[in-house]
């Protein structure tokens, strides 16, 4: 890919599922995919220490296989999800999903990123403080930036 190619802000939620249920995993393999084409924005983990390593370690993965699984075998989302699934020997228990759900979508930024994060996408409330809710909104901003350059 040359390295003039339009970079994709990944938008996608870490609120967001797929079949499996687990939230943030559509997420997770979309950074990894966009940054195994060289289509990653600057500033994009690959696979960052937050919500992404939360879900590796909720979902029993090892974050370097889990790298080169998706940059190598370029699987499609359902595939990744089998991938997943097979890593854990065929069953994920609910429970499993559900406590790692609970952990992203429960998880607030400290009250001063928070602050900064609802300032700089102008919201005006300051109960938003869920770090889904933000972060999402922040990628929204960069596609915004990005579009109207």
């Amino acid at each position: 890919m040359p390295s003039t190619a339009t970079k994709i802000v990944p938008v996608i939620s870490s609120g967001t599922a797929g079949p499996l249920g687990a939230v943030h995993l559509p997420r997770l393999w979309t950074k990894l995919t966009l940054s195994g084409a060289g289509l990653l924005p600057e500033g994009y983990d690959q696979c960052g220490q937050g919500f992404d390593q939360m879900t590796l370690d909720a979902l029993g993965l090892d974050r370097e296989r889990v790298i080169a699984f998706i940059k190598e075998r370029k699987p499609t989302y359902m595939e990744f999800e089998q991938y997943v699934v097979d890593q854990n020997g065929g069953s994920i228990p609910r429970a499993t999903i559900d406590k790692h759900n609970a952990a992203i979508t429960g998880y607030n930024h400290a009250d001063g990123l928070a602050a900064t994060m609802r300032t700089a996408s102008g919201v005006k409330s300051g109960s938003v403080k869920d770090a889904v809710t933000l972060n999402s909104l922040e990628d929204l901003d960069e596609l915004h930036a990005e579009v109207t350059a």
